[in-house]
């Protein structure tokens, strides 16, 4: 999920212009679009997909979805080539490393498909537009209060990241911490050591056990991903340990519920729907040409309303919010 892998954020927003040279073709009706998760077992782009089917029976074309068993570039490498073999009209990725899928997304544009990422970004100068679940500045802060809230200001903690090389964790990561360096707030918070679940909840599940045993006097693990946060809270609970170790981080709002309701947890959401049906009316308008990627340009997305692209050719769901007891009924998924 991002991560529940959730890039972004991010954000693990790269920024730079597009500069690539995409097909100038428009297409002169709804096309299939392409979506390529970082992962095909995690539950958050199985419900973003049913979003992008939803956009997709409002304005025709289709919207297809391929994903890696392996959450690895290598393997988004493979399914890029297959979607263009498939004569796809958009490709739209959530990537497992920004900058190692570029040159096939590069030449996935040269015969003809073009490019969105969602979810996690990919360098800016392989895709047109990014869809973004929310800003990943605001995305990192909101996880860094959350767990300062549930440590009451002081002690350590730790995070149990997705993969080393995942965009949208390592920007936020970076984020945290600089955060913590400038404001004074947090200076009686210790982060003791970032670990890896790899896409994997049996991973997640022993390095938050690890984690819990390297450091006796862990107060809080922050996990800004979809899989971990689930996986985490599960082994916790397990080991007899959930609450004397809070969470929080990225996930479902409903696969944490219990441990929300019980203050043991918290978690930071999105409409996770919306960012699948966003990112398919945003594929489509480019494919007709009705946007390029251009900061200033602005298209309707169904109804989400109007939205404008902005820098870097970023497109921005909507603001994320602190899950807690008292609003968790407002997250379905």
């Amino acid at each position: 999920m991002k991560a529940f892998r959730l890039a972004l954020l991010a954000s693990a927003v790269l920024l730079a212009p597009a500069s690539l040279a995409f097909a100038d073709e428009c297409a002169k009706e709804p096309v299939t679009v392409g979506f390529l998760p970082k992962l095909d077992t995690d539950p958050y782009f199985k419900v973003a997909q049913q979003g992008a089917e939803e956009a997709a029976k409002e304005i025709g074309g289709k919207a297809i979805q391929v994903a890696p068993s392996q959450a690895t570039a290598e393997a988004q490498i493979d399914f890029i080539n297959s979607l263009v073999t498939q004569k796809v009209g958009v490709i739209a990725i959530s990537a497992n490393d920004a900058n190692a899928v570029a040159p096939a997304l590069k030449r996935a544009a040269q015969q003809g498909v073009k490019v969105v990422s969602y979810d996690s970004d990919v360098a800016g100068d392989a895709r047109a537009i990014f869809v973004n679940q929310a800003k990943g500045d605001s995305l990192a802060e909101m996880m860094l209060e959350s767990a300062y809230n549930l440590m009451g200001g002081e002690g350590d903690f730790a995070i149990l990241s997705s993969t080393p090389t995942a965009t949208n964790q390592n920007a936020w990561i970076d984020f945290m911490k600089k955060k913590m360096a400038a404001e004074p707030k947090f200076s009686k918070m210790k982060l003791v050591q970032v670990a890896y679940g790899e896409e994997s909840e049996q991973v997640n599940q022993q390095q938050a056990l690890a984690l819990v045993q390297a450091f006796p006097s862990l107060k809080a693990i922050i996990v800004p991903a979809g899989i971990g946060l689930p996986a985490a809270a599960r082994a916790l609970e397990e080991a007899g340990l959930m609450g004397k170790v809070k969470l929080t981080g990225l996930a479902p709002a409903t696969l944490i519920s219990k441990y929300i309701k019980d203050g043991s947890a918290q978690d930071i959401w999105w409409n996770v729907s919306d960012l699948g049906y966003l990112t398919y009316q945003a594929a489509q308008a480019l494919a007709q040409c009705k946007i390029t990627g251009k900061e200033g340009e602005k298209f309707k997305a169904g109804r989400l309303g109007e939205y404008t692209i902005g820098a870097g050719g970023e497109l921005v769901l909507g603001p994320a919010k602190i899950v807690t007891p008292e609003n968790l009924a407002e997250f379905k998924f």
